[in-house]
């Protein structure tokens, strides 16, 4: 048969183990050509990137030419890769070899060119920058060069047109977390300490990762939180469960924490952005719960509570309600305080109820006996007596009601205090969140844009 003549026409007399060059001072040109096929792992943490490729080599063997003419015009066959000369062209950034198949033939047309396509799984070290996780675009390389052969025995071009290796994505399956956004090309030569000059062919694979299963398992999570946060600041200042809410985010924010920790890439080099918004929403909980500890300790009512400094009832109730557009606070702060002192009025009229039937509304019905059986001895000498401890008496809950009283307008003016810090916290506590979560949006969009 006409292949297994011509086998054993192009192998006789063959030796493999030199550069196929009649005149020595000929180069080699090879031609190679890469198309990505899967994006397999990135491993941050070991920076280490696992690529499944398609890799075709071109060159020119001057001993396997042969005349169509002689075999039946045949013009190609496949040969053995074993029995013939092939270039030793390695990759530069390779870490371990990969479990590529196998391909024991290669193509060889009768002028010569031997064509040497085959699969291989490329494990190469990248250096993978996370801060950006997870709108992170990764660009690493694929350095191809001869590891002994300088550049006046084999150099090396590409196979196609730069823009076509580019685009080329007709292969490369795109279900995965990463997209294969482009591969560039390019060419160079390097020599080591003013040695001879290696050829070298550098392809740069970029890729970039789909970020929806990481916004919706980490970013949403944290926002929902965050703006219950927010809403939290509407409960009453002066109820205690605002602070035991808060206290319930901040515990709901730490396991949530905990759980997505595994999830974050692991780098000894430096922490994502996606990492130090977190420890900063952290941070705006805790803030939010120190602001509410604040506010309640401001408006709860204390019977040694000082009074309210002038400089501060000139700075927040006048000019602070102005700048803050907040109307009056007498009406708001009466019908707080009804419900602050709620408990209290109950004690108290217990207390008063007893010496009430002693207080004499008009002297002359205690001169005229009323309804006191121990009045009708007021002709007599000890009838005196029995007046001044009566008035004592009336004195005495007069003096207790004007202390409740005064008790009351100072724990009015301490809610009104706290109700207008507790607004202008609020809001400048609002604005920084807006603030960061636009600066952080924008900076996001634009690294995914770019």
């Amino acid at each position: 048969p006409a292949l297994r003549r011509l086998s054993q026409h192009l192998l006789a007399h063959y030796h493999k183990g030199t550069r196929p060059v009649r005149d020595w001072r000929t180069t080699t040109t090879v031609a190679i050509d890469l198309m990505v096929y899967a994006i397999l792992s990135v491993d941050e943490k070991d920076q280490v990137l696992t690529t499944y490729i398609w890799y075709r080599q071109h060159w020119t063997d001057e001993f396997l030419k042969w005349d169509p003419a002689r075999f039946d015009n045949l013009t190609q066959i496949s040969l053995p890769v074993e029995s013939i000369w092939v270039p030793d062209i390695l990759i530069n950034e390779f870490v371990d070899v990969g479990k590529s198949p196998h391909v024991p033939y290669v193509y060889v047309s009768h002028h010569g060119e031997v064509q040497n396509l085959k699969p291989i799984q490329v494990m190469t070290a990248c250096s993978l920058d996370i801060y950006n996780f997870p709108f992170d675009v990764q660009n690493c390389s694929l350095t191809f060069t001869s590891w002994l052969h300088h550049i006046r025995d084999i150099n090396l071009s590409l196979w196609r047109q730069p823009e076509l290796v580019k685009f080329d994505q007709s292969i490369f399956m795109n279900q995965g977390e990463w997209e294969l956004l482009y591969v560039l090309s390019h060419f160079q030569e390097f020599s080591v300490k003013s040695s001879d000059s290696y050829a070298e062919m550098k392809f740069y694979v970029v890729i970039r990762r789909r970020p929806l299963f990481y916004t919706v398992s980490l970013l949403l999570p944290s926002i929902f939180l965050m703006v219950m946060d927010i809403v939290g600041f509407y409960l009453p200042p002066h109820s205690g469960e605002r602070v035991s809410f808060k206290i319930t985010l901040l515990l709901g924010y730490s396991v949530f924490l905990i759980i997505v920790s595994d999830t974050l890439p692991a780098t000894a080099v430096g922490t994502p952005l996606i990492g130090i918004y977190f420890v900063v929403c952290m941070a705006l909980l805790v803030i939010s719960l120190t602001e509410t500890i604040l506010i309640v300790c401001l408006v709860h009512k204390q019977d040694l509570q000082p009074h309210v400094p002038e400089w501060l009832k000139h700075l927040l109730l006048e000019r602070a309600t102005i700048l803050l557009c907040i109307g009056n606070r007498n009406k708001f702060s009466q019908s707080r305080m009804q419900t602050l002192d709620t408990s209290g009025q109950v004690e108290n009229n217990d207390s008063t109820a007893k010496p009430t039937p002693y207080v004499c509304e008009d002297s002359r019905e205690c001169g005229a006996g009323g309804t006191r059986p121990a009045l009708a001895f007021a002709g007599r000498p000890e009838g005196s007596a029995a007046l001044q401890e009566v008035l004592r008496e009336t004195t005495a809950i007069r003096q207790l009601l004007e202390k409740r009283e005064e008790f009351r307008d100072l724990a009015r003016d301490w809610l009104q205090v706290g109700y207008v810090l507790d607004v202008l916290l609020f809001r400048v506590y609002l604005a920084a969140v807006l603030a960061y979560s636009i600066t952080l949006g924008t900076l996001w969009s634009v690294w995914r844009d770019a």
